[in-house]
């Protein structure tokens, strides 16, 4: 299979980057087909037709056609040449698995949006913050990002000894919550974690898929 893949969706948004990490550390040229879901009027019915749910990202390689960034990062890994961003055996894969279902759960909702958007995002756009919704937010957030630092352990990645799929996910959230002055609080009694953010930031795929936005 020859065809350039193609990606429907925002740069800015954290699931287009997390699919954008992956071509990146795979070394896959691809097209970036920007969408914009909050449109008036809803999503495009052409985007439509890719995702019935009008979300994004959305993804083309030929005859595939996949949505949910989860499922297209592990075809891009699968599909591809370079190196592995699966953990071979089952119990790093689980972790793997783990890791991203933490991220979409409970981190993105808590972190991303009652935190970010509501302590930059909305200021920048000229809405006003809602503190209430930030500070019950706050326990939520510690307890996802101690889930992280007891995954991580010892470890340098969060699903074992090497980069894999789960570090990729996380990284866009983090990057947007780490913008934020609660995160300094949050991650100050885990310094695994810090150590980490440390790690996967100073990759050049971070630096590839980075957003004006």
């Amino acid at each position: 299979m020859t065809d350039q893949p193609v990606l429907y969706g925002a740069a800015y948004s954290v699931y287009v980057r997390a699919v954008r990490l992956a071509l990146a550390e795979k070394e896959v040229a691809y097209r970036l087909e920007e969408v914009d879901v909050f449109a008036r009027g809803g999503p495009p019915p052409e985007h439509l037709a890719r995702h019935p749910f009008g979300r994004i990202p959305a993804f083309e390689h030929g005859a595939v056609r996949l949505y949910e960034a989860a499922a297209i990062e592990r075809y891009v890994d699968e599909a591809f040449p370079g190196p592995a961003l699966q953990p071979t055996d089952p119990a790093g894969r689980a972790r793997m698995v783990q890791v991203i279902g933490i991220m979409d759960s409970y981190f993105y909702r808590t972190q991303v949006w009652d935190i970010y958007v509501e302590r930059i995002s909305n200021p920048a756009h000229g809405r006003p913050t809602d503190e209430a919704r930030i500070a019950a937010a706050l326990p939520k957030a510690a307890t996802c990002l101690r889930a992280l630092a007891e995954r991580l352990g010892e470890d340098p990645w969060l699903a074992g000894p090497t980069l894999s799929l789960a570090d990729l996910h996380a990284a866009p959230m983090f990057d947007l919550v780490m913008r934020t002055p609660e995160a300094a609080g949050l991650m100050a009694p885990l310094p695994s974690l810090q150590a980490w953010w440390a790690r996967i930031k100073a990759r050049p795929s971070m630096r590839q898929t980075l957003s004006a936005d």
